[in-house]
This record gives C-alpha cells, sequence and structure tokens, in this order.
C-alpha cells in the first residue's frame, strides 16, 4: 500500500521541485503556468501509482499469490464499475467544466463588459503648446533603437578584451536620465563557458547612448553585475525573481539606471482586473539591484520617480484602443461606429518632465492616411492625454520626409512628436543602408507638403521655419537666415534670464558676434571661464547668433 501511494507521492514531490526550478510557474489561480504545473503533477502522480500497482501485480503472481483476495482494496475487476456511474461522472465532469469555462467567458468577455474596459485608460483632453515645450536641439533624440543597438555594438568592438567574452544585450532601454533622453543595455555573457570564467567578478559594464547626441559611453562598475538573464543557477533574473516573489504573475523586463548610474532591473507585475481573466494590466513593480540582488516590490502609484518604464507600451496603447473603441458601447463598435478610433501602427517615445511618454496618432477605424489627433501616455503613471490636431499619419509624414531627398535612398525612422515655434510637428531621422543617421527632418502635422531636410540638425529646422514662414504660418517671426559651426576661446561670458532660463552671452577670440545659449545646452556653461575652449553650432535669427550646440572644455 505504501509502496503504491506514499512512494508514488515521494517521487511526485521530487519530480515537482524539478520542474519549479527549471519551467519557473507562477503559484497563482489565474495563471495558466499554475494548471500546466497541477497537471505535471496529478499526471506523474497517476503514471506513477499504476506502475507501482502493476510492479506489485507481477510480483504477486511470481510468488504464485493469487491476483485478487477478498480482505485487499486493489480493484482489477472492471466490472465491478457500472456503466451507468461512469457516465455520471463523466457528465458531471463535463457540466462543471462547461458552467466554469461559461463563468469565465462573461466575467471576462469584452461583450458583456465594454463600458469596463474602456475606462481601463483614462484620458483627459489637453493643449498641445501647454504640454510640449519646444525643445532645444541638443536634447530631440536622433537615434532610435535600432541604431541605438549598432552603436553599442560598435562600442564594445573598441575593446578587445570584452568582445571576447560579452556581447551587449539587446534591452536598450530608453529612459529620461539626468534630464537627457538616454537608451542603456548591460553587457551579457557571451555563453555559459564564459559566465563560469567570468561570474565571480560580475558583469563590469553598460552601455549608455544619449540619444540626441549619439554619445556612446562603456560605463564601468566598480562591482559587477551579478544578476541578469544571462546568469545561471541562481542568479539567473527570473529564477531570483521567482523564488523572491512565488505568486507574482510578471509581464516585462526592463534594465535601468537610477540618478547616480546604478544599474537595476525593473519586472512589471500584471493581474486580470476584469473578471476572472479579462483586463489584463499592471499593477506593480519588483525592482531587482542587478549588482546584489536586493529585491523591492512596489504598488502602481508608489513606483519611485527616477524609474521610467513601469507600464509596457503595447498594454497602454491596447488600453487606448479599448477607449476608442468601445467610447459608445459595445454594439457601436460594430454597427455604427459613431466616433470610433483607433491608434495607428507605430508608436515613438517623448521625454516630458523627467518621465518617458509612449504617443502615437489617433485615426478613424476606416483606413485613410490621416490622423484626427495624439494621445501620449506617461510609461511611470499610466496618465494619458489626447490632442485634437487633424493631419497627416506618420507613415504619409515619413514618406514625404524620403521622397525630398528620393535620390540618396535613405529610410525614415517613425516620427517623434515635437513643437517647433507652436506648430505641431514629426521630427525624422533619415539613415543609409547601414543604419546610420545621415540627415534630418521636419515635417508639419497639418500639412506634409512642409519638409526642411538638411544633413545637420539646425540645418533642417532653419530650412522647415522658412517653409513654415512661407506658408503663411510664423507669420511676423525671425526665420534662421544662415546656420553655422565655430571653434575657438572665449573671451568673455555673462548671464541673463530670458523667459525664465538663464542664457550665457559668449564673446569669443576672432570674432565680433555674441553666441547666445541655454544653460540646457550644456550642463558645463555655469563653469565655463575666459580661456576654455568651445565649439559652437548656431543659427542666426533677427540678427541673433543662437547656440544649438556648445561644447566646452573647462580649464
Amino acid at each position: 500500500m505504501f509502496r503504491k501511494y506514499g512512494l508514488s507521492a515521494i517521487v511526485t514531490a521530487f519530480l515537482g521541485v524539478g520542474y519549479y526550478y527549471f519551467a519557473l510557474p507562477v503559484i497563482h489561480i489565474k495563471s495558466a503556468s499554475f494548471w500546466g504545473f497541477l497537471l505535471f503533477l496529478a499526471i506523474c502522480y497517476a503514471v506513477l501509482v499504476g506502475v507501482f500497482a502493476g510492479s506489485e501485480l507481477i510480483t504477486r503472481m511470481i510468488k504464485g499469490h493469487k491476483p485478487i483476495t477478498s480482505g485487499e482494496r486493489i480493484v482489477l475487476n472492471p466490472k465491478k464499475i457500472t456503466s451507468k456511474k461512469v457516465k455520471f461522472a463523466v457528465l458531471s465532469v463535463i457540466a462543471v467544466a462547461v458552467i466554469a469555462v461559461g463563468a469565465i467567458f462573461v466575467s471576462s468577455s469584452q461583450f458583456f463588459n465594454a463600458d469596463k474596459y474602456q475606462k481601463m485608460l483614462a484620458v483627459t483632453e489637453s493643449n498641445f503648446n501647454e504640454d510640449i515645450a519646444e525643445l532645444p536641439l541638443s536634447q530631440i533624440p536622433v537615434v532610435d533603437r535600432d541604431t541605438a543597438a549598432r552603436l553599442g555594438s560598435r562600442k564594445i568592438g573598441e575593446v578587445v578584451e570584452l568582445v571576447s567574452q560579452f556581447n551587449v544585450s539587446n534591452y536598450y532601454t530608453q529612459i529620461n536620465y539626468q534630464n537627457k533622453p538616454t537608451r542603456v543595455s548591460p553587457l551579457e555573457y557571451a555563453d555559459i563557458i564564459k559566465w563560469f570564467t567570468n561570474k565571480s567578478e560580475g558583469i563590469p559594464y553598460y552601455v549608455k547612448i544619449d540619444m540626441a547626441t549619439q554619445d556612446t559611453e562603456l560605463v564601468e562598475l566598480k562591482e559587477g553585475m551579478k544578476y541578469s538573464p544571462s546568469e545561471c543557477f541562481g542568479r539567473d533574473l527570473d529564477r531570483h525573481v521567482r523564488f523572491a516573489y512565488p505568486t507574482k504573475m510578471v509581464d516585462s523586463v526592463s534594465f535601468e539606471i537610477d540618478e547616480q548610474g546604478k544599474p537595476f532591473w525593473i519586472i512589471s507585475c500584471y493581474d486580470f482586473t476584469i473578471g476572472f481573466l479579462g483586463g489584463y494590466d499592471i499593477t506593480g513593480i519588483i525592482t531587482v539591484d542587478a549588482i546584489s540582488g536586493d529585491t523591492e516590490y512596489y504598488k502602481v502609484g508608489e513606483v519611485p520617480s527616477w524609474i521610467d518604464c513601469v507600464y509596457k507600451a503595447d498594454v497602454v496603447l491596447n488600453q487606448a484602443n479599448y477607449w476608442g473603441t468601445y467610447v459608445n458601447g459595445y454594439w457601436n463598435s460594430i454597427i455604427s461606429q459613431k466616433n470610433v478610433v483607433r491608434t495607428t501602427e507605430g508608436y515613438n517615445y517623448l521625454a516630458i518632465d523627467d518621465d518617458i511618454w509612449v504617443y502615437t496618432g489617433i485615426t478613424s477605424v476606416v483606413s485613410d492616411e490621416s490622423n484626427v489627433g495624439f494621445i501620449l501616455v506617461n510609461l511611470r503613471t499610466k496618465e494619458a492625454k489626447t490632442y485634437s490636431i487633424n493631419g497627416a499619419e506618420e507613415y504619409s509624414a515619413m514618406e514625404s520626409a524620403e521622397g525630398k531627398i528620393q535620390e540618396k535612398g535613405y529610410s525614415a525612422t517613425f516620427p517623434i512628436l515635437v513643437n517647433i515655434a507652436d506648430t505641431p510637428s514629426y521630427f525624422i531621422s533619415l539613415k543609409d543602408d547601414a543604419g546610420l543617421v545621415k540627415a534630418y527632418s521636419f515635417v508639419s502635422v497639418s500639412n506634409y507638403q512642409i519638409v526642411g531636410v538638411s544633413d545637420t540638425l539646425a540645418g533642417a529646422e532653419a530650412e522647415y521655419r522658412r517653409l513654415l514662414k512661407e506658408s503663411g504660418k510664423l507669420e511676423g517671426e525671425d526665420v534662421p537666415t544662415q546656420t553655422g559651426e565655430i571653434s575657438s576661446v572665449i573671451t568673455g561670458i555673462s548671464t541673463a534670464v530670458l523667459d525664465g532660463n538663464t542664457a550665457y552671452y559668449i564673446m569669443l577670440q576672432d570674432s565680433d558676434q555674441v553666441f547666445i545659449a541655454d544653460v540646457r545646452l550644456n550642463d558645463l556653461l555655469p563653469f565655463a571661464k575666459p580661456g576654455d575652449s568651445v565649439k559652437i553650432s548656431y543659427s542666426v535669427s533677427g540678427g541673433k547668433y543662437l547656440a544649438n550646440t556648445v561644447d566646452i572644455t573647462v580649464s
């Protein structure tokens, strides 16, 4: 008896521990992995009971015992089970299953819960010019994720001893680091052999890319990262988190750094908020110190401000589509489709007030090439705003930018929504076949025939502003008449406050002009003094020499 049931239970438990260690199922009733785990245990137990029962029968037969005795509980005669009992049991199981599935469907379906799905994302109408300020050229991200990956691979290739041991991982998370749009990604072990030879020191670097300047830095850590997806055994990130939080259903994993440059893993946790399996939403995050492995759980609404990626873009944009689809109920979304809108196919990111916002266009459900507005969603707080701005959808603007210099065969990146002279505009980088940024473009949202293109950022803006003025959109505004670049030595520097921001007036050796630079262009401006070397790219507007970028070598 013990051999058949007790030993089966012990072996099943042993197999279950192995399954849990490698498959890492969530101990949660709403998780498919949990039910798969239970099914695995049930099958293992049933098979083992059958195996031990069969071995016990064979043993009895070898020893000359009868297979069935009146005092034993082993039942080998199937005739004792009547067909009526079997039918009743089968029908009972089917009935319970049908009722359970029906209850899950009713409680979770969009048909019965359209209003709840529509309200998953709280969207407010807002003012574009008030929310999205005009950025200095030095803060406009010109690098997309693909180009960032190329820059990262090139950077690690400069260090021979790293190339043979590590690769750059594929995360390249976009964050707002010290008020600059930045992508970061850690290194990872090249293979398991490299893990064994380097695990004691850990992963020594991560890559940091300034998306505006394309400056790429291989940041060395005082102590290597010991927890990551490329680790093995107990240091594997998924296993480390699962053992610490066995009941948490986890979604996306992102790599971030805090304001001091310390690396962390950010793991989003989710739950179903409508019925049993409907209303997928993020409910909190787990932070993992990539060096020490220390973990912390934060509910949504309690997340530290330095963390940018709580929500994955796909999650909030899916909810944005619920908001636009079920605005007047389920049947309206199918039949009359009054006021029904959807998001456009692509999206990009904006850095606003030290947070990352995902943005995409809003268009009608009838396929066309125009937007009726835009939606922005904060990836830390899920605050959502819409802007009623009619104009070209993003792919039309991309084609317009490509067509402006079609002879070069450049391909356009997905646009970034920017404010140029209180005019909603698309900023687009143009890349060659090698994936390198070769030109820049600004396209009017309301009229995608207005396109400014140049091989410099300042030149593209100057051309765009000139075209806007010609079209009558910038009446009375001074438009840059020329652009240039100068490298020299500072002979004089002073400050003034313009529109609430500190501006630096810089005089240079061998130049009669005074260059005006916003303090946000370079953190070293407050420390600049006569005698320091400086390189300034500038635009001339209304007779003023306005700095677009400033590089300073402080002595």
